[in-house]
């Protein structure tokens, strides 16, 4: 039964996604715009990772780009990243920002930094990447918008800018070390 969670735990969060949108309405009564831009992070995010990892897109990607063919990235690592990481820290920082709007912007940082990882290396190769489309199209209004609403709700304190950011970077940076640890280790045996 875990195997198949891990294996197939996107299409899951693709239907909890679009069902947390079409509540936001309801839910999301009286919030105001930035506390509703935090609650959206969880939903955008499980849209955005049924494009990058249906039929296992993005770990197939990665192990052909940086694992020559080899497995760099494991369906578990896969499901560990996306599920308790990132839905984890989507579903903190909107119950963090109902106390603290400034806490919000962790969850948008971890969109931000997303997209970036996303759109640079597709226009440094001018290829696609899976998950490039929903980081174009979902993740950078919702960011620019959601920032934008924190700051002008007066929960975007410096400080909670740098915490949120340097947050998002360790995450990604982490997984960046993970895989290139493991291609390490596939190169020595």
């Amino acid at each position: 039964m875990l195997r198949r969670l891990i294996d197939h735990w996107v299409y899951g969060g693709a239907l909890a996604g679009a069902l947390l949108l079409l509540l936001t309405p309801v839910l999301a009564r009286g919030w105001s715009s930035a506390l509703t831009a935090c609650f959206l992070c969880l939903p955008i995010y499980m849209l955005h990772q049924y494009e990058e990892h249906d039929a296992d897109r993005f770990r197939r990607f990665v192990n052909a780009h940086i694992g020559a063919g080899r497995d760099v990235l494991t369906p578990l690592t896969v499901f560990a990243v996306n599920v308790p990481v990132v839905w984890g820290l989507a579903g903190l920082s909107f119950a963090a920002a109902t106390i603290d709007i400034g806490y919000g912007l962790l969850g948008l940082y971890l969109v931000a930094v997303n997209a970036v990882v996303h759109i640079l290396p597709a226009i440094r190769t001018r290829t696609y990447n899976p998950g490039l489309i929903t980081a174009v199209i979902l993740f950078a209004p919702l960011e620019l918008y959601g920032i934008g609403a924190i700051d002008a709700a007066g929960g975007g304190t410096l400080l909670h800018h740098a915490e949120a950011l340097v947050v998002a970077l360790a995450i990604h940076a982490a997984l960046v070390a993970w895989v290139l640890s493991r291609k390490r280790r596939l190169d020595r045996s």
